[in-house]
């Protein structure tokens, strides 16, 4: 950690998940500041937290209509979205509102602390972006448009490519299928040619298509590129 802790913003009505995450962040480093309410999270912006992590079922806002609200006043913050639900309809409706991330509780405490390194990556990357990503034995020249796995080159169709350029400018995040066809076709598609693209783009740079390391499926939602 830099010698200037990290802020995060936890929004959660309930008093054991906060004293939870508020041990556990602070343990790592990070500096914990607490709203139990959307009203209290959305005076809490002023702080400028570096990370929030929000909790989708508040007393007073609901968590989407307050996840919108935050975007229209920082459209850069990571925000890793903390669920109840399992349902796919909620974490996409979050993901495609701006959430950088999801959580379904209850949670392990290094799988969050694994998820916000990505999200504060990712803040990072958009900021300024490194020009070669690597993540593994994968490398992606941003630049000169050369990708290669283990030293060797791979040749990747004009598609492919924009698929992986894509994933790599999101990496850690999980992009939706919805997200994924807008930037891609120019009109909406049927999701059936992003699973082809994504297979034919498996089948170039994973050692095993079948066990994927760095094209990561979240089932029912989208995809995720591994980031180191």
């Amino acid at each position: 950690m830099s010698a200037t802790p990290i802020k995060v913003l936890v929004i959660d009505d309930e008093p054991p998940i906060r004293k939870l995450l508020r041990l556990g962040l602070s343990t790592q480093g990070y500096e914990v500041l607490e709203a139990t309410n959307g009203k209290t999270a959305l005076e809490l912006l002023a702080q400028a937290p570096a990370l929030i992590i929000l909790d989708l079922g508040l007393p007073d806002i609901q968590g989407h209509d307050l996840l919108r609200m935050i975007r229209a006043r920082n459209d850069a913050v990571p925000i890793v979205v903390l669920s109840s639900r399992g349902d796919e309809a909620g974490k996409v409706q979050a993901l495609d509102l701006g959430a950088d991330d999801y959580l379904t509780k209850p949670f392990g405490m290094e799988e969050l602390l694994a998820r916000m390194r990505a999200a504060l990556r990712h803040q990072l990357q958009i900021q300024g972006e490194r020009p070669v990503f690597r993540t593994g034995e994968l490398s992606v020249d941003l630049v000169r448009r050369i990708v290669q796995v283990g030293g060797r080159e791979i040749k990747l169709s004009p598609k492919e490519y924009d698929l992986l350029r894509v994933l790599v400018q999101h990496a850690g995040k999980v992009l939706t299928h919805r997200f994924l066809l807008r930037e891609l076709w120019d009109e909406l598609t049927d999701a059936q040619y992003l699973r082809v693209y994504v297979r034919q783009l498996r089948q170039k740079i994973e050692p095993d298509p079948e066990r994927p390391r760095f094209i990561l499926t979240e089932t029912g939602i989208g995809y995720r590129l591994r980031a180191e």
